[in-house]
């Protein structure tokens, strides 16, 4: 059963909602839970146990249907209840393998058919999901006929048990259901390596400056505050990347949730001048240049994403500052582009010079900006600028700390003594630690192809959108 520190309510202008019956503070766990039902994303089919998230290369494969992955037979035994009828359907439509969106579907049928009532969730039922039906386009509609079409050759013979669903709750409608309400399940390397279905979380409504934030580890679900929630106050995540205009915010939202954000971020346009600051041709050849950079960067062309963010990065250094947000992107890609080919210097240049757009774009207490300043203090760190990443780690803990949470795992790693002494944190215990030989650091330094920095196994796993799945 959830907590009884919040409970739902009717949101005046946004429907169904959740708020607090108590004050919560920052930090504070308000609900932690496991999914109604969750797949594996396409792209991790292979490389992520379909039990416990864990990333591994050499993961022992089902005998049955050649898809499946696990760490370990206790894992393996954990997942049967819900791979056992998906395993045939998987078997079935070999070597092909269906979009996430069919998966998950699949699995929440099959989880309808054989529920009993103890099973209901305590706030939201899936039947109460809102579908949007009628709010979509007739391109998206389309789009989930499509699915379904996919949907029906995947279950094969169990197609006659759809029948037996509860009324209301077709294949068409629950595909719309869970386009609007699952939500992305990230891993410690912030890769989205799963997506779920959380019945009551589904209940949280949109906000760009939200007052709460949702954190993954394996596939369980935590929601902690970032920040002083009072009595009746209503709990909000965000839906949507901050990292862009107002305008953009909205249009997303409208298309993907079918809303017009009223949050006074988007109806001030609060920061849109910083954002894009500096003369419009420039950074409009800078916007029209970033899909480029992302498929070399996709490509891991190092040397060409490095040559030609840096070409575009001094041509209009001049008349773009590094607030705007196209430069923002640029310095990200370029320090990867470094970091991937040793040039840790230069990255670190590249790096200095984003912490103060992320300052202003992300306010403190904010997962992304904790994440940045990782990155940061590991390069200070193997370039020997002790005092330095001290600072950076320092930082970063004090935001991980509200958002992650003091029992983290890293607080039980011990200081190393082969560090010069300074203050620690449990952040700053572990950093020490690579320390110990040249290898442990360089080890420490390896990057993963979008770009974020490989840190232990739920260091900072976390959700702050909902997933938007795909229609193809």
């Amino acid at each position: 059963m959830m907590a009884m520190n919040i409970e739902r309510f009717v949101s005046e202008g946004k429907g169904n909602g959740l708020r607090a019956l108590r004050e919560i503070k920052a930090g504070e766990v308000i609900h932690s839970c496991e999914p109604y039902a969750f797949c594996i994303a396409k792209d991790f089919l292979k490389t992520a146990c379909h039990s416990c998230l864990k990333r591994d290369e050499s993961l022992s494969r089902c005998s049955q249907c050649k898809t499946a992955r696990y760490c370990s037979v206790q894992c393996q035994k954990q997942a049967w209840p819900d791979h056992k009828r998906e395993c045939k359907c998987l078997k079935r439509l070999q070597p092909r393998i269906p979009t996430d969106s069919v998966r998950l579907l699949t699995r929440i049928i099959f989880k309808l058919l054989g529920q009993s009532e103890s099973d209901q969730e305590d706030l939201y039922s899936i039947a109460e999901h809102q579908s949007h039906l009628a709010d979509m386009s007739e391109e998206k509609k389309e789009g989930l006929g499509h699915l379904c079409t996919t949907l029906q050759l995947y279950l094969g013979e169990e197609n006659h048990d759809l029948s037996q669903l509860p009324p209301g709750l077709d294949p068409v409608s629950l595909l719309a259901r869970v386009t609007c309400n699952c939500f992305s399940i990230s891993d410690g390397e912030l890769q989205d390596v799963g997506v779920g279905l959380y019945p009551s979380m589904s209940l949280l409504n949109h906000d760009c400056q939200p007052n709460c934030v949702m954190i993954f580890e394996g596939k369980r679900l935590t929601l902690r505050a970032v920040r002083l929630i009072r009595p009746c106050e209503e709990l909000t995540i965000s839906y949507t990347d901050i990292l862009v205009t107002s305008k953009e915010r909205r249009s997303h939202l409208q298309e993907q949730y079918h809303f017009l954000c009223q949050c006074t971020r988007c109806t001030t346009e609060d920061k849109d001048c910083d954002m894009l600051a500096g003369e419009k041709t420039a950074w409009t050849s800078l916007r029209d240049a970033i899909p480029h950079m992302e498929q070399l960067q996709s490509e891991q062309r190092w040397e060409e994403l490095l040559k030609e963010s840096q070409a575009l990065l001094h041509r209009y250094a001049d008349v773009v500052p590094d607030r705007n947000i196209y430069v923002l992107r640029l310095l990200d890609l370029a320090m990867d582009a470094c970091i991937s080919l040793g040039d840790y210097e230069t990255a670190l240049e590249y790096g200095h010079r984003a912490l103060e757009p992320y300052k202003l774009y992300y306010s403190d207490p904010h997962p992304s900006r904790a994440v940045e300043l990782l990155r940061v203090g590991k390069l200070q760190h193997y370039l020997s600028r002790l005092e330095e990443a001290q600072g950076s780690f320092t930082q970063a803990y004090d935001i991980m700390k509200v958002t992650h949470g003091t029992d983290h795992a890293l607080t039980n790693e011990r200081p190393s003594t082969a560090v010069p002494p300074r203050p620690q944190t449990p952040l700053l215990q572990f950093f020490d630690m690579l320390a110990v030989n040249q290898h442990t650091t360089i080890f420490a330094l390896q990057w993963n192809v979008s770009g974020w920095l490989c840190l232990p196994h739920a260091l900072v796993p976390l959700c702050i959108k909902p997933a938007g799945l795909e229609f193809n």
